[in-house]
């Protein structure tokens, strides 16, 4: 007991022993991963064309593109998705979010990637409050894993930008036509029933209605082509990654303007309804009946007893 005790003052009174333990570890990791990718370069044309295959995939180009407005034009870009793709394929890069410190009321944290090659590295630090916005005003995160996911969710757009300033941009470019190739040849369903799916799902997620989609595109949706479709998926993903809001996009007024518009059709053409057998029954009170003086009759055809 006594040994513990002496060996747990020694900690105590050498607080740098242990740091200097793990960053002593953190550099021997370092120096092995950069012998590694020293030993085992990476292939520029199979590590492109991997990235290229990978945006073959639906899946991956539904989510690839991320679009929010900004000064009366909108802004698009590479998804952090996609960005993480680009880096498990590109290969040899070390990339991630870390927590430096935790304070009251906030948290400090890092996003870097660092092509263990070139020795190219893109870091950003940035503070994180722990605190997310409500109709009702701010709301304090106190829950360990609610601020972690703060954390998380604010640092994915911080390590997108880390990872996209390390990769070359031609590399980034074919990637985002491929994903836009994928898009188009997606045979799995005509377009009418692609789009039907798009504003079920705007519906059913963002209360976003068709009349407002309609409003927004200047047209029916029956009307919409590839392109337009593109749009929606663009649009969608960013409301989905908290890039913009329905109200960027969306005039919410636009559908009670239709309901009202419609109600007011139906109360006309019921009014003309109600209206229409009034007029009848005025034109019939109107019509006088021909008298018998005014009647021709025929003697030869008539007889009298």
């Amino acid at each position: 007991m006594n040994q513990l005790t002496e060996q747990f003052n020694q900690q105590q009174q050498q607080p740098g022993v242990l740091g200097q333990a793990s960053a002593s570890r953190e550099m021997e990791e370092v120096k092995g991963a950069i012998f590694l990718a020293k030993q085992f370069p990476r292939n520029v044309f199979q590590s492109e064309q991997r990235i290229l295959d990978s945006c073959k995939r639906p899946a991956l180009a539904q989510v690839a593109m991320y679009q929010y407005p900004r000064g009366g034009t909108k802004v698009t870009g590479p998804s952090i998705r996609l960005a993480e793709v680009l880096a498990q394929n590109w290969g040899n890069i070390s990339f991630g979010v870390k927590e430096l410190e935790q304070r009251p009321g906030e948290s400090v944290a890092m996003a870097y990637a660092w092509d263990l090659e070139t020795n190219v590295r893109q870091e950003k630090t940035f503070t994180v409050k722990h605190s997310i916005g409500t109709k009702k005003g701010l709301k304090q995160l106190t829950d360990p894993r609610d601020i972690y996911e703060k954390v998380a969710n604010d640092g994915s757009r911080r390590l997108r930008a880390c990872i996209l300033g390390i990769i070359p941009g031609d590399i980034v470019d074919k990637a985002i036509a491929e994903c836009e190739e994928t898009l188009r040849g997606n045979n799995k369903g005509p377009l009418k029933d692609r789009v039907a799916s798009a504003l079920k799902a705007f519906k059913e997620q963002h209360r976003v209605t068709q009349d407002m989609i309609e409003e927004r595109f200047g047209y029916n949706a029956e009307a919409f082509t590839e392109y337009d479709y593109l749009e929606l998926i663009k649009i969608f993903n960013s409301l989905k990654d908290g890039m913009s809001k329905v109200e960027d996009w969306f005039d919410k007024s636009t559908s009670k303007k239709k309901k009202q518009s419609q109600l007011a059709k139906s109360f006309e053409s019921e009014k003309q309804d109600d209206a229409e057998p009034q007029k009848e029954a005025e034109e019939k009170k109107e019509e006088v009946k021909p008298s018998v003086a005014e009647m021709d009759f025929d003697q030869g055809e008539l007889s009298f007893d």
